[in-house]
């Protein structure tokens, strides 16, 4: 029915972490980052179908390789692999992922906070960018990352906080629906395709 982001983004601009927003910028940090553009309460695909892509925002110019033939896009510094491959090779720890570097910072581990922070670093020069082009009112932030809770979003909103100049500072908020929220969307999707058909001309 829709592309697994952009139906997320709707469910959680409707009736998750994003209601009653007018303007929302919905960011899931998993293997990779993408992103679902909220406007009154639809999700915008672009011309193409690409809208919202903002993991292959470039943060790092001359950084890390990405698939997509760019170097140095925001994914591959911020997703939950990124942080997860970074702190594997920091903490000699083949197996450790995301979550457990997360949990090295909360017990003050510095190697873990260095990854940690050149991902929020990374995360906040990305958001910004993309506040800077679409004004929203509301940044719902979603993916495995997210679960990490203020350890990431405390330093989070402080980053994007100090890089901002003129641009309005939005709400930045975890997503509410989790898992759920692509096949929420999707349900979306279908009840306003049925609301949008004229069932008058539909043959008995």
């Amino acid at each position: 029915l829709g592309h697994d982001v952009r139906t997320g983004g709707l469910a959680e601009g409707r009736i998750g972490a994003g209601k009653g927003a007018d303007r929302f910028l919905f960011v899931p940090l998993g293997t990779g980052i993408a992103g679902a553009i909220g406007i009154d309460g639809r999700v915008e695909a672009g011309a193409h179908g690409f809208a919202g892509e903002i993991g292959h925002i470039v943060v790092r110019p001359g950084g890390t390789p990405c698939p997509c033939g760019q170097t140095g896009c925001l994914e591959r510094y911020a997703s939950a692999a990124a942080v997860t491959e970074a702190w594997a090779t920091v903490s000699g720890t083949p197996g450790a992922d995301a979550a457990d570097c997360a949990k090295a910072v909360t017990s003050g581990d510095p190697r873990a906070e260095k990854v940690w922070q050149e991902a929020v670093d990374a995360l906040a020069d990305g958001l910004v960018t993309a506040l800077t082009l679409l004004d929203p009112r509301t940044i719902i932030i979603g993916g495995g990352l997210a679960e990490a809770g203020e350890t990431l979003f405390t330093p989070l909103r402080e980053a994007v906080r100090s890089r901002i100049t003129f641009q309005k500072l939005p709400t930045i908020v975890p997503a509410d629906l989790g898992d759920t929220a692509g096949c929420l969307g999707a349900g979306l999707l279908a009840w306003d395709l049925l609301n949008s058909t004229d069932r008058t001309e539909v043959a008995p």
